[in-house]
């Protein structure tokens, strides 16, 4: 599953950067330009914390003050 949710990810943020290249070259239009680059970010915020999670520090009754 998080094999799947890192591909996911990566295609998300391809759909932000190479539309960006693509109008940098003059190949596409702006208005496509930001709807892809939109969904490829609305994309990458829903997918990417779902594989990236990270270990929680130590427990704060652990913690002295």
């Amino acid at each position: 599953m998080q094999m799947l949710l890192r591909i996911v990810s990566l295609v998300a943020l391809g759909l932000v950067l190479v539309p960006s290249m693509m109008y940098f070259g003059g190949m596409v239009a702006l208005a496509i330009v930001t709807r892809l680059a939109l969904i490829g970010t609305l994309i990458w915020f829903v997918a990417t914390p779902m594989w990236m999670g990270r270990e929680l520090p130590v427990d704060a009754t652990h913690v002295e003050i």
